[in-house]
């Protein structure tokens, strides 16, 4: 074999190892084009709210708002008109309420919408036949605890670190990165304005890369240098959910404990849900 042709040879070798570790490191498609859409995974919380044991009656609650309280944008080079957190954590509370199975939301939020529908309801009354049942609407239900807070703070680059290492041109580094997301709950009784309940809980959020690179010569004049990467970032809106979901069971359990909402049946006061989080409480 020629000199030259052992050369063209180590140079298609690199090509070769260079073109594997690409077809490793990126995916054929498109996430968004080879994903198709699903339902939000479940939480920790999400599977905790499933638990609880069944209420002796449903509380009624009503949510006019919880809202990003932060003023937290995303870093340069996002926009500087990007938030850092999501502006829809009130659907996320209504749904953590709702799936708890202690609380039934009625809609505030909306509220404008709803009575303006309301009204068009009303006015069709007079212009039905005259054999036409008159349009009866049942009167909107009242709610008789509040659930009010938003979420207070997030805090950017909590912790940073990497470690790397290298042999004889092959290396490894890999970094990481913590923020922290932080919700406030409180529940109000309607009729007297007195807070029951408040509480707060905090979620990490992670992030991190892996960098894997070859930097070594073939041979006196050939230098090979291969680099690769991967990172993963845990997703804002799954912490943001999750927090408020840790909330509302707190929020639900110290109810309980203060007999402001009752047990179906008063022996799942023991029940592992239920200690979990009064323990949980106490040790905080």
């Amino acid at each position: 074999m020629t000199p030259g042709s052992a050369r063209h040879g180590r140079l298609a070798l690199a090509l070769g190892l260079s073109a594997m570790l690409a077809a490793c490191a990126v995916p054929n498609q498109p996430v968004g084009l080879a994903t198709p859409a699903h339902l939000t995974p479940a939480t920790p919380s999400t599977r905790d709210l499933l638990k609880l044991p069944l209420p002796k009656g449903p509380v009624y609650v009503a949510v006019y708002g919880f809202r990003d309280k932060t003023g937290q944008y995303k870093p340069s080079p996002d926009s500087s008109f990007s938030t850092s957190v999501t502006q829809g954590a009130a659907s996320m509370l209504i749904k953590a309420l709702k799936d708890s199975g202690w609380f039934v939301p009625v809609e505030r939020e909306s509220l404008q919408e709803l009575l303006t529908e309301r009204r068009i309801v009303r006015a069709l009354d007079g212009s039905q036949p005259s054999n036409s049942p008159p349009i009866q609407i049942p009167s909107l239900i009242p709610a008789s605890i509040l659930i009010d807070g938003g979420i207070i703070a997030y805090e950017s680059n909590v912790r940073t670190g990497g470690l790397g290492a290298r042999f004889l041109g092959v290396g490894l580094s890999t970094q990481y990165r913590m923020d922290q997301v932080t919700i406030s709950l409180r529940s109000i009784d309607t009729r007297t304005g007195k807070v029951l309940q408040t509480v707060a809980t905090t979620k990490t959020i992670f992030s991190y890369e892996i960098r894997p690179s070859v930097y070594k010569f073939v041979n006196f004049k050939d230098l090979l240098e291969v680099e690769g990467g991967i990172t993963s970032n845990e997703p804002t809106q799954l912490c943001v959910k999750e927090a408020i979901e840790a909330a509302v069971l707190y929020l639900t359990v110290q109810g309980i404990k203060d007999r402001n909402w009752l047990l179906h049946d008063d022996a799942d006061m023991a029940s592992p849900i239920i200690q979990k989080y009064s323990d949980d409480e106490i040790q905080s």
